[in-house]
């Protein structure tokens, strides 16, 4: 049958009406192949391409929680991969830049907070003052200590808040020199026992006899300690106990300051290190006026700027603050 097939074809071609229209079939039905065969290879591709423009339109239109799906493994799924990063990083960056701007109304709402208090006390007492409404000497002298002390509060609040934005620019420099922590901390605690005895504490310290030799802004870590003193102070059971060591261990300095007080929550304890943030004023002394919020955060930064920590460790109704320095800082 082949062959009667065979010669068929030769005879038709034979004749010029044959051969003359052979291409004008052949070439339609070779491009209309071309194109099915084109169509069934591609279909898939342009199903995944418009895929792809769609979710780049909703991610353009905002949605930054859409991901692109991802069933390739060919250049249009790095492509895919891609896209879902940049999505991911753009989101990381606008909720970093939200972060940001809370934490600058935060710190807004927390200054204008903190310096309104004192303030409109000192004008409360001047104003009697200025009117002369008080009934004798004894009453004067009284109003008089009353603004000098809010006066120092108020400078107090100034001066952390100064020490802070200072602490966190990024052009901060410490004047490191080699200091002797024994002989600091020492010191430290001789101007802080007589203020500690007043408020019903007790100094329990076991920080040895020996020079502990480091190279440190002397003033910055004073800033620090002074601010674990008084933040165990403020939160401190009264009568009490703050228990204050230290030791060197592996080319690491550690203080500790120990304290006794009302238990925190999980939520407070992961904040007592933020700026402006205060525990409860139920926690604090009768006797010690409310602070800015930042010591904490102050005392953390000068840790991390000597290339050290600040760490809690609470438990039950036990505070132990620990500041951790290397000893060869340079």
């Amino acid at each position: 049958m082949l062959i009667f097939l065979s010669i068929d074809v030769f005879k038709a071609w034979e004749q010029a009406w044959f051969r003359n229209s052979l291409p004008y079939v052949i070439t339609p039905i070779f491009i209309l192949t071309f194109i099915i065969t084109f169509l069934l290879l591609t279909r898939r591709m342009v199903k995944d391409i418009i895929q792809l423009e769609q979710g780049l339109q909703f991610i353009s239109e905002g949605n930054l929680d859409y991901r692109v799906p991802v069933v390739r493994q060919d250049e249009l799924g790095r492509v895919a991969s891609n896209i879902n990063h940049m999505t991911e990083q753009l989101q990381q960056q606008i909720a970093k830049e939200r972060e940001l701007e809370k934490s600058k109304m935060d710190m807004i709402t927390g200054i204008s907070h903190d310096l309104r208090t004192p303030l409109t006390s000192i004008i409360g007492y001047i104003e009697l003052l200025r009117t002369e409404s008080f009934r004798d000497k004894a009453e004067y002298d009284r109003f008089i200590q009353n603004t000098y002390n809010k006066a120092t509060h108020l400078k107090k609040l100034l001066d952390d808040l100064f020490e802070y934005t200072r602490l966190t620019s990024v052009d901060t420099q410490l004047d490191l020199k080699k200091v002797d922590l024994y002989q600091l901390l020492d010191q430290l605690l001789f101007e802080f026992e007589p203020l500690a005895q007043e408020n019903g504490i007790h100094i329990e310290k076991e920080i040895g006899n020996v020079p502990i030799i480091a190279c440190v802004d002397s003033d910055k870590i004073a800033r620090a300690i002074d601010n674990l003193l008084m933040n165990a102070l403020k939160y401190s059971f009264k009568p009490g106990m703050i228990h204050i060591r230290m030791n060197m261990r592996h080319e690491h300095i550690t203080i500790e300051v120990e304290n006794k007080g009302a238990p925190l929550t999980i939520e407070q304890k992961d904040k007592l290190f933020d700026r402006f943030y205060k525990v409860d004023y139920s926690r604090s002394s009768e006797g010690i006026q409310s602070g800015s919020g930042l010591g904490l955060s102050i005392a953390r930064n000068i840790a991390e700027l000597h290339q050290g920590t600040l760490t809690l460790q609470h438990v039950h109704n036990a505070f132990t603050f620990q500041l951790s320095l290397p000893s060869n800082v340079q």
